[in-house]
């Protein structure tokens, strides 16, 4: 076949579907609801895997955080197990509260940590200091505050260095009671803008001293220790080394498995939706091959006349085969396009993740990437392969006397 009877064959497959323009219509939305599905859907979620996996790495690969269980209390005893650890560069303890203040004329929840914070800028490479420096372990009321503590949500400074600024802290008693407590502290450093990120979020944190833990806030039990390992490499190992000495004791964390975690779920999700998209194009085969048969049925005499002048069963394969190809085509762009304006406008809805007080927007744009747009041409392709095969080689093998007297 030479590049002229491809010219010919795809010219008189656009003729012959647009003969029968409801029928070639029809069967091109059902192949395009394929494509759309996958494009939309495994984009979004690789989007919004791609933006979790990347907030956690910028938190610190090497980071760890020890938290204890319920009715269990870690002491210096369980630092100083910790800092023997094999792969342990540095271990601090740190307090932890929920907390809100007022930014602009606006409530605002927020996390406050006193611990070194030193180790947290050790931890998180990525975080600066916008304005001020920050304070001295022997300076309990002096804070870094982040930066949507600074600022409101129109972008207007509202807190600057040296203002003094409340914290609301809200503690459960015994009973259920909840206990307010406020306490006031001046701002040493304000932080540049950081990004969402996961457990540790610097846009919306307060970080203090040690010492103002239990001094300042009230809080006479650590919430748990910020581990640093030597390097990202050993920090499975080293988190493996902990759970074995405290088995149910404690939970522990690292950002580096919460990462590993989420790329094993994000493959189960791909997988489950290129299952469910898979569904759609064999029903999209099963569309062609239909509207394919029926074409072949109502030409049986055109395809006697063309065998009867010298087309050979290869060329009316080829012909039969190009129509299912032109719709597999048409259908696949039409859902591709769509799929990417579906992807879009699936991804600004955003991804709301509640803990406590604390809220928490995933906006990640969705990942069309070069990879998915061709696995996605490739099984439209393969859809009008599979729905046009059948009825071509049955066109193919019509003999031309009897396709002639075909009526």
């Amino acid at each position: 076949m030479n590049l002229t009877f491809i010219f010919d064959a795809l010219r008189l497959a656009f003729k012959s579907l647009s003969d029968r323009k409801l029928r070639a219509i029809l069967t091109i939305v059902g192949i395009a609801i394929g494509p759309l599905a996958l494009v939309m859907m495994s984009s979004v979620v690789k989007g919004h895997s791609d933006y979790v996996i990347k907030q956690l790495e910028s938190l610190g690969q090497n980071l760890i955080i020890v938290r204890p269980q319920e009715h269990f209390k870690l002491t210096e005893k369980d630092l100083d197990t910790i800092r023997n650890i094999p792969g342990v560069k540095r271990a601090e303890p740190y307090y932890m509260t929920q907390a809100t203040v007022k930014v602009g004329t606006k409530e605002k929840n927020i996390i406050v940590y006193a611990v070194p914070i030193d180790l947290i800028f050790e931890a998180m490479s990525n975080l600066k200091i916008l304005e001020g420096k920050a304070p001295s372990t022997s300076e309990i009321v002096r804070a870094v505050i982040g930066y949507n503590i600074a600022f409101d949500e129109d972008g207007n400074q509202v807190h600057f260095l040296g203002d003094s600024i409340t914290i609301t802290l809200y503690k459960v008693e015994a009973g259920g009671k909840i206990r307010i407590k406020r306490v006031t502290v001046l701002i040493s450093a304000i932080l540049d803008k950081f990004g969402g990120a996961f457990f540790l979020s610097p846009d919306e944190t307060i970080f203090l001293s040690p010492d103002a833990g239990p001094k300042l806030l009230g809080l006479n039990e650590w919430s748990g220790i910020l581990v640093l390992a030597e390097n990202s490499q050993i920090v499975l190992d080293v988190e493996k080394a902990i759970k074995e000495k405290y088995h149910d004791s404690i939970s522990v964390i690292s950002f580096q498995g919460i990462a590993n975690v989420v790329s094993s779920i994000t493959g189960a999700m791909n997988f489950i939706t290129f299952s469910t998209s898979l569904c759609a194009f064999a029903v999209a085969v099963a569309g062609v091959a239909a509207t394919m048969i029926t074409s072949v049925i109502e030409r049986i005499r055109e395809i006697g006349v063309m065998k009867a002048i010298g087309f050979t069963d290869s060329q009316v394969l080829f012909m039969i085969l190009s129509e299912s190809l032109v719709m597999s085509l048409t259908g696949g762009s039409i859902g591709i396009t769509l799929g990417i304006i579906g992807a879009y406008i699936l991804a600004s809805k955003g991804f709301v993740i509640r803990a406590g007080l604390s809220q928490i927007v995933i906006q990640a744009p969705p990942a069309i990437t070069p990879e998915l747009l061709l696995e996605t041409i490739a099984i439209t392709l393969l859809v009008g392969i599979l729905g046009g095969v059948f009825p071509a080689y049955k066109a193919a093998k019509i003999p031309p006397a009897v396709a002639l007297r075909y009526e």
